[in-house]
């Protein structure tokens, strides 16, 4: 054990402790300016572009960083104008990042009527008239009323249900539950929201939050706010230290870094407990049974992983405001697990099984404290598909830290947890490279995957973080033997995981949202990459293969492609607008667009964009070809029926048992008599299994009945009627009848549309 004076200043010290053998969930290093020895690290995979410079975070000062927040505040009104968001609406700015070309992404929450709105977040991306907008949501929002029918009492009695239910002890209610809109999922309703506190069947603090819906009382959805980790044991290795002289005594806290603190909970499991203090600023002694050497673990991954982000991205802290979250060791009796909570801006790390395993490594801190990074800027919702998504997240930066750092004790890998050798066998706890080899993680994504445990839906999106890293198939990294699938069965160049690393963090911060899921993930990673390496480059193209190999999407072909064109019918004497979504991964070339088979009266631009007005009745096959200017071509198919008419309804809400909804569709283009038979196309959405009656009414009034359905678990309508209307006038209003006979909200008429 010994001292290394490196970053001397005034009363803080910089100290180098020798920890003896450990094991843990998650471990890192620190740099810190200066070199740490250790092994030499693989050179990546493939490194096939450098990050374009204007697409780099710039770094703010709290100052500038406060003063972007200011102005976007100021602006958040005209911003909400030229979103043409409703009159009740507002947005609360919640960050804004700044790129070194002078784009900014502002960040917002929204409010309808002064009511939080959970899951309408939005990010604004502008650089002078140029301005997108990424959506958590692209639901309209629009409720009947924002009083509740349903007491807050409740509300709080079905959120302790929810908590029973999944094993919690001693729940209870925090605050009074608080009215919402929710509208991350479904149709925007008025909600009550609460947060049950206590603690989860493993000891881990609970804050279960749980949306029940204000109107009918059902649970709309809940989710977790604890974020947890799952492992034992405690670094080993070499690691220098940051701490300040009080007096005559030293403090465990990183005045080198906003003044991070690490405290000792004694075994409790609320508040901070007790500062860590030593009077020779020599700490630990490497063994569990010294207080102080859980400490020195949890202080250190607190410093580490402050560097990493402010290293490589330039982030300044968990929330890039410049301030310093705290650390808490030794929480609580034989608990196996550490957690990141947002509510206090503060990572815990339980003493393991029997109080002499802590979780204090270093990856564990990498790992708790990206949750909050991700809490500061997309807010992923820790349930489900984002869920999945926001464990990867943590699991991402973790390895990327052990890159980084490249500590002799900790060679970089893509395993998860390898030295707590939790299953008794000395297997990791997860793998990045074949995640089902854990027993329980998911390899490939599918439609199931969002009912999986967090931990282990996350198994896609680490897999997809490997491939893209180093690619597919047999390899050797550090030491480690890796044998990546594949979903499609085709191979996958890595990028390197400095470049990977990039992409998902830009993706991360800039485009996601709360309610991202697996797709629009790789919608976020795909701008991100051409963000960083120019779109259809190599590296973007890298992304596109790498989440085809997880089952997420399709790889973008060399050269020409051409989005798929579903099949058409129109109405003579409507007009047709279809545009031709096309591109080439051929830089610089342009597009040139033909087609054969366009119903007479519809023609092809020099832009894809197809319209006209159709005149001769029948179906044809059309084919449109997109040809470059180097000679690459690629087509698509499909089929155009030209008929009489075809018209659509609007959505309309169906409220209730106290009336019937028309929706109507006017007809025009035919003048006489319908044929003997006409074809009506329903779909209808019908959230409560209750009776449901669905009619025609024809424009002289006559009724024809086309469901008459007594509850059951097949409530909702997607399908085609025949109607005989041989003696029915065809043009004028035909009008779509839906009642439900039951008083609840209980769904809406999602399209209709008259074929005859």
């Amino acid at each position: 054990m010994f001292r290394q004076d490196r970053h001397h200043r005034r009363t803080r010290h910089t100290m180098t402790l020798a920890l003896t053998a450990a094991t843990t969930l998650l471990t890192i290093g620190i740099q810190n300016g200066t070199a740490v020895a250790g092994p030499e690290v693989r050179q990546p995979a493939r490194i096939l572009a450098t990050p374009r410079a204007g697409a780099a975070p710039a770094p703010l000062s709290p100052a500038r960083h406060s003063a972007l927040l200011k102005h976007a505040a100021a602006d958040a009104p005209d911003t909400a104008r030229t979103l043409r968001l409703g009159a009740g609406e507002k947005l609360v700015v919640k960050d804004v990042a700044l790129d070194a070309d002078g784009t900014t992404h502002t960040r917002y929450e929204r409010t309808y009527d002064g009511l939080p709105v959970l899951g309408g977040d939005l990010i604004v991306h502008a650089n002078g008239d140029r301005l997108t907008v990424s959506r958590a949501t692209k639901t309209a929002l629009a409720l009947s009323s924002t009083r509740a029918k349903v007491p807050a009492a409740t509300a709080k009695a079905r959120a302790l249900g929810v908590a029973a239910k999944s094993g919690a002890e001693h729940p209870v209610v925090e605050g009074a539950p608080r009215l919402v809109v929710w509208a991350a999922s479904g149709k925007p309703a008025l909600a009550w929201e609460s947060v049950v506190g206590g603690f989860q069947d493993d000891g881990t603090p609970d804050e279960l939050h749980v949306i029940t819906d204000a109107a009918s009382g059902k649970q709309l959805f809940h989710y977790q706010g604890i974020e947890t980790g799952t492992g034992t044991g405690q670094f080993n290795g070499t690691v220098p230290l940051s701490t300040t002289l009080s007096g005559s005594t030293y403090q465990l806290v990183d005045g080198d870094r906003a003044g991070h603190r690490t405290y000792d909970l004694n075994q409790g499991t609320s508040g901070t407990g007790t500062l860590f203090t030593d009077d020779n600023d020599v700490w630990g002694d490497g063994t569990s049974a010294n207080r102080q050497t859980a400490g020195v673990d949890v202080a250190f991954g607190a410093a580490a992983t402050w560097d990493f982000y402010k290293n490589v991205f330039g982030r300044n802290g968990i929330r890039n405001d410049g301030v310093a979250a705290y650390s808490r060791a030794h929480y609580g009796n034989n608990y196996v697990n550490a957690f990141w909570s947002d509510s206090c801006f503060c990572m815990t790390y339980g003493d393991g099984s029997g109080n002499t395993h802590p979780l204090t490594a270093l990856d564990v801190a990498a790992h708790e404290m990206s949750h909050g990074v991700t809490a500061a800027t997309a807010g992923l919702t820790y349930s489900g598909e984002s869920g999945g998504l926001n464990e990867a997240t943590s699991d991402i930066f973790a390895a990327a830290v052990e890159f980084y750092e490249n500590l002799p004790a900790d060679v970089p890998d893509y395993l998860v947890g390898e030295k707590i050798d939790i299953n008794g066998n000395g297997t990791p706890l997860r793998y990045m490279d074949k995640p089902s080899r854990d027993g329980a993680s998911s390899d490939y994504w599918s439609s199931s995957l969002g009912g999986l445990d967090v931990h282990y839906s996350s198994g896609p999106a680490n897999h997809f973080f490997y491939l893209l890293s180093e690619g597919s198939g047999a390899k050797t990294v550090n030491g480690v033997a890796y044998d990546s699938p594949t979903y499609d069965g085709l191979p996958v160049t890595g990028i390197g995981i400095d470049n990977a690393q990039r992409v998902w963090y830009r993706a991360l911060t800039t485009y996601m949202t709360s309610s991202t899921d697996y797709a629009g993930a790789r919608t976020a990673t795909l701008q991100a990459a051409a963000d960083l390496f120019g779109a259809y480059s190599p590296s973007y193209l890298a992304v596109a293969d790498a989440w085809a190999a997880i089952n997420v999407g399709h790889r973008v072909a060399l050269g020409v492609n051409v989005a798929p064109i579903a099949d058409q019918i129109s109405g003579i004497g409507q007009t047709v607008t279809l545009q031709t979504d096309a591109y080439t991964t051929n830089s610089g070339a342009g597009l040139t667009y033909t087609a054969t088979g366009l119903p007479d009266g519809l023609t092809i631009s020099d832009t894809g964009l197809i319209s006209g007005t159709p005149t001769t009745l029948g179906t044809s096959d059309v084919t449109v070809t997109v040809t470059d200017d180097t000679g690459a071509s690629s087509t698509v198919n499909f089929a155009w029926e030209v008929a009489y008419v075809y018209g659509n309804a609007t959505r309309v809400d169906i409220p209730d048992n106290s009336t019937a909804v028309e929706s109507p569709v006017i007809v025009t283009g035919r003048t006489g008599n319908a044929s003997a038979t006409t074809q009506v196309y329903v779909k209808i959405i019908h959230t409560y299994r209750g009776d449901l009656t669905v009619d025609l009414v024809g424009p002289d009034g006559t009724v024809y009945s086309l469901l008459n359905r007594s509850g059951g678990s097949a409530d909702n309508v997607d399908q085609t009627f025949t109607v005989d209307a041989s003696a029915q006038p065809l043009t004028g209003t035909w009008k779509l009848r839906v009642q439900d006979h039951a008083a609840i909200d209980v769904g809406y008429i999602d399209q209709w549309r008259l074929i005859p």
